[in-house]
């Protein structure tokens, strides 16, 4: 066995080993942060008290029937009702009635089945101009004919930057929203058919 076998072999290997330990790393941060939902019960239900050690995943459970009930509750003619007292008594606080509203119109925007909010995969010139960044779309200002664009870092897409463009200096591009988090997260390693949507004119250049 010579050293370029040995080289393949080995990188062959990285090749099955990385991802699966990205992959375990992201799932157990996220389920050991949901873990932590079970702080929430008292002390003497809690299963290191009833059994006397922790059971891995079970805040996940536990966070998924508490969203379940919470939307249950919500829907019906009494929740509504609790809920705008909710919201009644933080639109009175001020500076927290700014970040709930900001949350709550987000959220509902992103979820929203009539929402072209992360919708559309465009390529806009950031940081200068010749420098083509990925971004998403998040809304369109008619008025000042400009597209609020959402442009995220990578290889953590969860932040990032906001900027308005003008609608004719924007690329749409034919690609899927998973396919272009791919992309970022891969730091462009993984590169889908980059084909343009729209043809405009100020970006032929590209």
């Amino acid at each position: 066995m010579n050293r370029h076998s040995l080289r393949n072999y080995f990188i062959a290997g990285l090749l099955v080993w990385i991802p699966i330990w990205v992959t375990w790393v992201m799932i157990s941060f996220i389920i050991e942060t949901l873990d932590r939902t079970l702080s929430i019960l008292p002390e003497n239900i809690q299963p290191e008290h009833l059994w006397g050690h922790h059971i891995f995943g079970l805040g996940v459970i536990l966070s998924v029937c508490v969203v379940l009930t919470t939307g249950l509750i919500a829907t019906n003619f009494f929740g509504k009702r609790l809920v705008s007292l909710g919201e009644a008594i933080l639109n009175r606080i001020p500076f927290v009635r700014s970040i709930y509203r900001a949350v709550k119109q987000v959220m509902e925007t992103i979820f929203s089945s009539n929402s072209n909010a992360f919708r559309k995969v465009l390529l806009v010139e950031y940081p200068r101009k010749g420098l083509w960044s990925l971004a998403f779309q998040t809304s369109t200002i008619t008025e000042e004919n400009l597209v609020a664009v959402f442009i995220p870092t990578t290889p953590n897409p969860t932040s990032g930057f906001l900027v308005m463009v003008p609608k004719e200096e924007v690329i749409e591009m034919e690609m899927s929203v998973d396919e272009a988090f791919k992309m970022i997260i891969s730091l462009g390693v993984m590169q889908p058919k980059m084909t343009r949507r729209n043809s405009n004119p100020s970006n032929c250049n590209l």
